[in-house]
């Protein structure tokens, strides 16, 4: 199987709409639509977890789905930063919190018959509060409104249905970045 031919059908700021053809494993070509990313180099989410075992996360409104998501700090690496500066950049802007311990977790396709994305996931033990001037530095982007939630470990199954009978959405990437990331705190 092989990629024959590319061709960008539309393109903006940060996303392009793409045709694929290809040779499929019996010698026939077909033709697959698919979506990338383009200026930027990488997608991150941070896992947030506080010294007492709270997770992080934040509830923001996505205009794709008109509604609230529940979801980890998340970004995209437009200004050619390493990946784990990125997820230090994210987790301030949209938590105003930081960690000096921040480690790779897992990383892969987001979904692989739709998009090019490929997603880093890092976990940031010990999450406090960000001095003034840090959080100064790194100011929240104006286009986000979020609410930032902490979840006590033992509460997280419980809350996240709460959330979710109340009208949000649950970015189903959590369940299996919390399931990874309770190795890490254990």
């Amino acid at each position: 199987m092989k990629i024959l031919k590319k061709e960008v059908v539309w393109q903006g700021k940060y996303l392009r709409i793409v045709l694929l053809s290809y040779e499929d494993s019996h010698g026939n070509i077909r033709q697959w639509e698919a979506v990338e990313r383009v200026n930027c180099s990488g997608i991150v989410i941070v896992i947030p977890v506080t010294k007492d075992k709270e997770f992080v996360f934040i509830r923001q409104f996505r205009p794709v789905l008109a509604g609230y998501v529940i979801e980890f700090p998340a970004g995209l690496n437009d200004r050619k930063e390493s990946l784990i500066e990125v997820a230090k950049r994210e987790l301030i802007e949209e938590t105003g919190l930081f960690s000096d311990e921040i480690v790779f977790l897992a990383e892969g396709p987001v979904s692989s018959g739709l998009s090019s994305e490929i997603l880093t996931v890092f976990i940031a033990k010990n999450v406090r509060e960000a001095p003034e001037d840090v959080r100064k530095s790194y100011p929240p982007d104006e286009s986000e409104n979020i609410e930032v939630l902490k979840i006590p470990v033992n509460e997280i199954f419980e809350k996240l249905n709460e959330l979710r009978t109340q009208g949000n959405y649950l970015d189903l990437k959590i369940f299996g970045f919390l399931e990874l990331a309770k190795s890490f705190i254990d």
